[in-house]
């Protein structure tokens, strides 16, 4: 393909993962082909290898014959992929901490001010920019392991985030002040290098997430039917924590 062709080609992968990720492409959803190449305006034999790309992220699922489909969701899946996460969060942690210098000691500094402030906002009632909110959530996560030295490790850890991410944004709602909290702890952790503290808190964060989900699961994603249409975020002031 051109120069011109792969911008495009890229451009639409980023903008179909990124809508499979906040639900805006639904769980389980059958993909036509015609219909996908007039929204992302790429051809058919550029959409037919973006989506085999994504099949191999574990975001679409390949059906032969009868196409593609976006990947179903499961609350046994959801806990497959937080405890992915947490093992690999927990480990990339301790090794973050033990080799990280003062430049890594700013990035998560700098990570953390930006969440904080997102989320101070959102407790304020804007609810506007939920994918703003969840890439500095990321950054904030991913800087604290950014030392770890392995970039296998890092890259492994993206891809299970993306995936406890889209969890987030079809079924859980902003759990504001718990959340905001448990930054500021694995922040005071990381400046302390107290790994088994941040691992703690980091468990708690997670599992406490998957809890409340499994235990207000929406009835009309049950069956894989979809998900609901995108819900304005709200706050949850329960001892609960978003991840």
């Amino acid at each position: 393909m051109s120069g011109n062709a792969e911008t495009a080609g890229e451009r639409a992968y980023r903008r179909i993962r990124r809508d499979i990720l906040f639900g805006r492409l639904s769980p389980a959803q059958r993909l036509k082909l015609d219909g996908l190449k007039e929204s992302y305006g790429v051809s058919i034999s550029t959409l037919r290898e973006l989506l085999s790309r994504l099949t191999s992220e574990g975001l679409i699922v390949a059906e032969g014959a009868r196409g593609f489909e976006v990947a179903p969701i499961s609350p046994e899946n959801l806990k497959e992929v937080a405890n992915l996460r947490q093992l690999l969060e927990c480990q990339a942690m301790a090794l973050s901490f033990a080799a990280g210098d003062m430049d890594w000691e700013g990035r998560v500094v700098a990570a953390h001010h930006k969440l904080a402030m997102i989320e101070s906002r959102m407790l304020a009632g804007d609810r506007s920019t939920p994918e703003l909110w969840k890439r500095y959530d990321w950054e904030f996560h991913h800087a604290l392991i950014s030392a770890c030295g392995s970039k296998a490790h890092q890259e492994a850890h993206s891809s299970t985030y993306d995936k406890y991410l889209r969890y987030q944004m079809i079924a859980v709602v902003f759990r504001g002040e718990i959340a905001a909290r448990e930054h500021r702890q694995l922040l005071e952790c990381a400046l302390k290098r107290d790994a088994k503290a941040a691992q703690g808190v980091l468990v708690k964060h997670i599992q406490d997430c998957v809890s409340y989900t499994l235990a207000n699961w929406p009835s009309e994603l049950r069956a894989f039917g979809g998900a609901p249409a995108p819900r304005q975020i709200k706050t949850v002031r329960r001892r609960t924590a978003s991840a």
